[in-house]
């Protein structure tokens, strides 16, 4: 509502409209960023919490992963939502770092606050925290170490990095020789490096036996079974027939009735219609296939010839799956079976169903150089096998990123403390107010491994002293070792991390806390609430329908 001419008012909003204005609106945004940080800040570290979630149907989840946290969450809070973002961007970009980013946004916005407190414009802020994320992605870079795809044992210490303090500690290095291998198999080499598609990856789960009988098959596993019982459940030198069209009789495509008046007649249609999928069959039978994988449906009775020619077939296979199999056997997808050829087939050593914990599961495997593969986890209950499929696919993402960067960086918060310090050094360089922000931006990043060393019961003050003497000294790798509270070289103690983890969290932290800082002004609808069929005219239980 602004005043018109004459003192008249002129209404230009609904007088439903929430508004907030200026520092009120800051200060609004500031605390929802800053809950949404303290949700997940416990979670951080190999001594982080778990947290339980329950939602709406009464369905649990119960995990310390910053981006499933965040996702399970009901947030309605527009600010809220923007940091929550940054968990989503950290996990699609580089499958871990979650909650350091979140924590990060929330720190940043934290400091803002204490610098809007003291008058300091928050354009101002916003340009310092821009100019510091710019410093910081140069000293990260620098800090970075080289790796390559043959240094596997640098690759398990960052997969074992990216699971530890997670449930399945107890079998961390059986997990993290998955993740290697799973990487290393459908890595491909491009003409800037190498390139990891982590959808090549599939990860099936079951319930039972424990999370350390997890294994991975060069090839793929469905979760289908054969489609008639009479097929053999094993092939071996299985040549696989990938066909994306129904194995069934074409409709016409208009609707038309056939009338039949002699019983002969009917029985030319049912032979008619049996010779046609004897034929099909045998069209797919004379190309070598001794297996069939197919999207769509196949009928009964071709379920019947193929069963009698000794074919295992699959229907209504997932896309995804087909084009995995297409990667893993090196056949191709076909529309039409006319067009169906030797050279289409995929080859497998075994395609064989089997049944895991009273599922019937195809397996297709010992393919000849996999270009895509499956791991299949396992779990003693639910909650565990989820947490296990959660943590297995951070170590196949951080070692992907690895190799496709080449860059490493040392863990245990030892980047965070060097960057807090260089960052507080180059601010004494600029002077002026933008030099405050960039402080404060360096003590938002040192609020991280205060965090680390909070979560692992330690003294965060002493810790922050030892880490900063050691860095003093030279001592970049140093950080805080959670188990037994010693600040060590984290190089040294297989604690690494790629460094992209790092990057984005610092780039899309502090754009977050620098989009929800330039906020002056917050319109919000009210939600429209759905009327009772009362307020709708209509009548009670049994009553007569009122007008509408």
């Amino acid at each position: 509502m602004t005043n018109g001419q004459g003192g008249q008012p002129i209404f230009i909003l609904s007088e439903d409209t929430e508004r907030r204005k200026g520092r009120d609106a800051q200060e609004s945004n500031i605390q929802a960023a800053r809950v949404i940080g303290d949700s997940v800040r416990t979670t951080l570290g190999p001594r982080g919490m778990d947290k339980m979630l329950v939602d709406s149907l009464g369905d649990v989840v119960i995990t310390n992963d910053g981006a499933t946290i965040l996702d399970e969450m009901d947030i309605e809070h527009p600010a809220a939502k923007i940091v929550s973002e940054v968990a989503e961007t950290q996990e699609e970009e580089v499958g871990d770092g979650t909650t350091t980013a979140v924590v990060l946004a929330s720190e940043l916005l934290e400091k803002a606050q204490e610098l809007l407190d003291q008058g300091i414009h928050p354009t101002l802020i916003a340009s310092g925290f821009s100019t510091a994320a710019a410093k910081a992605q140069e000293y990260l870079v620098d800090m970075a170490q080289e790796i390559t795809i043959e240094d596997e044992e640098l690759l398990r210490q960052v997969a074992t990095t990216a699971m530890t303090g997670k449930k399945v500690e107890a079998d961390v290095e059986m997990l993290s020789d998955l993740a290697v291998k799973a990487v290393k198999q459908v890595v491909e080499e491009t003409e800037d490096g190498y390139s990891v598609d982590r959808d090549d990856i599939g990860i099936e789960k079951q319930e039972g036996e424990g999370v350390g009988d997890s294994f991975m098959v060069e090839g793929l596993i469905i979760d289908k079974d054969r489609v008639h019982p009479n097929m053999p459940k094993k092939i071996e030198d299985a040549k696989i027939a990938l066909i994306n069209t129904a194995m069934e009789i074409k409709e016409t495509e208009t609707d038309s009735e056939i009338r039949v008046s002699d019983p002969d007649e009917l029985q030319k249609f049912i032979d008619q219609e049996e010779r046609e999928f004897k034929e099909m069959v045998e069209k797919v039978k004379d190309t070598g296939a001794n297996a069939v994988i197919c999207q769509k449906g196949i009928d009964d009775m071709a379920q019947h010839f193929l069963a009698k020619e000794g074919i295992f077939a699959i229907r209504r296979a997932k896309k995804s799956d087909m084009e995995k199999l297409a990667r893993a056997t090196g056949g191709s997808i076909v529309t039409s079976i006319d067009d169906l050829t030797s050279e289409d087939l995929g080859k497998a050593g075994l395609v064989e169903e089997r049944k895991i914990a009273g599922e019937e599961m195809t397996f297709i495997e010992k393919c000849e150089n996999p270009k895509a593969v499956s791991i299949l986890v396992r779990g003693g209950t639910e909650h565990i096998v989820e947490e296990a499929e959660r943590s297995l696919e951070d170590a196949i993402s951080v070692v992907a990123k690895s190799i496709e960067s080449g860059k490493i960086v040392a863990g245990g918060g030892a980047p965070e403390i060097e960057l807090a310090m260089k960052l507080s050094n180059y601010a004494d360089t600029i002077g002026g107010k933008e030099a405050l922000a960039v402080r404060a931006f360096a003590d938002a990043v040192e609020s991280l491994p205060r965090a680390l060393a909070g979560n692992a019961g330690l003294d965060p003050i002493d810790t922050i002293v030892d880490l900063r003497s050691k860095h003093e000294e030279d001592g970049a790798a140093f950080g805080i070792d959670a188990y037994d509270g010693k600040v060590k070289n984290m190089t040294e103690e297989g604690v690494i991390e790629p460094l992209p983890i790092k990057t984005q969290a610092v780039s899309s932290g502090s754009e977050a806390a620098v989009m929800t800082l330039r906020i002056d002004d917050v319109i919000a609808a009210r939600e429209e609430e759905t009327p009772s069929p009362e307020e709708m005219g209509g009548g009670g239980p049994g009553g007569t329908p009122g007008g509408m």
